[in-house]
């Protein structure tokens, strides 16, 4: 495990020579009649795959024109954006599209048809503008809908991959957890990305096998756990263990080393 982790920090020091080249832009994309989706989007000179990052919460950011936002700064991936970036992934940090920019944002809207549409436009925006596979990454509620758009869309439509982070595992308010999704349906690689300690209720980490043996047709699936950080405030947010708070640096290393190997 030593080796790999010292490969691991290898590597991601050598794809991080071009970070001071990247690029940041909001971009408005249409994705259903009437409707657009906005998000930051991180450029580096040279991707090598595109992810496409899913905060947690209500997930309503509110990216203003300048690439600031009026919510979610600091969320595990959307504060760890730049570092996806200096990996050598193209980024899209995603927004509530233009009909849920009020009230509840994606709560109640994350696994329905409308929001594999939006994200279905996403993906194929970054594979005509980057041209490199691009891949889900969600954390938190951001899982419910990386998830399930996984299981939505596959082939040409779908993603190259997925990337769960601190997973909601039980039922919230209602909306379906992850492992309760169709996952046999997902045959693309997953990565599962979690804090043993992670002391959300929705997200104990004894979850994990039942998550796991539901991914049985995913061609290549890996459970990353973590120890240790900083555990502040409410469990379920985003600077608890539960938001790998002061692993930041090595938890994205660890992801964009799996999205990147062959």
């Amino acid at each position: 495990m030593r080796l790999k982790r010292l490969f691991a920090l290898a590597l991601f020091a050598w794809l991080s020579t071009g970070q001071a080249q990247t690029t940041q832009k909001v971009v408005d994309i249409p994705t259903r009649p009437g409707v657009t989706q906005r998000m930051i989007v991180l450029s580096p000179p040279e991707p090598k795959a595109a992810v496409i990052l899913f905060a947690g919460g209500h997930g309503g950011l509110q990216i203003f024109p300048n690439g600031s936002m009026k919510w979610g700064e600091g969320n595990f991936l959307v504060r760890t954006r730049q570092l996806f970036a200096d990996a050598g992934l193209t980024v899209a940090v995603i927004d509530a599209p233009s009909d849920r920019l009020s009230s509840s944002f994606l709560s109640g809207f994350r696994q329905t048809p409308e929001h594999a549409a939006d994200v279905k436009a996403v993906i194929g925006w970054l594979r005509e503008s980057a041209k490199v596979p691009v891949w889900l990454v969600g954390t938190s509620r951001g899982t419910q809908s990386a998830a399930f758009v996984a299981t939505e869309l596959a082939g040409p439509d779908g993603p190259d991959g997925l990337v769960l982070t601190s997973t909601i595992l039980t039922d919230y308010k209602g909306n379906r957890p992850v492992p309760a999704m169709p996952l046999g349906k997902i045959r693309v690689p997953v990565l599962v990305v979690h804090h043993e300690q992670d002391g959300c209720e929705h997200c104990a980490f004894s979850g994990m096998p039942v998550l796991m043996g539901k991914l049985g047709n995913a061609p290549r699936t890996q459970l990353l756990s973590f120890k240790g950080g900083e555990n502040r405030g409410d469990p379920c947010e985003a600077f608890a263990y539960h938001g790998f708070n002061g692993l930041e640096r090595e938890v994205v290393q660890q992801i964009a080393v799996w999205i990147l190997a062959r």
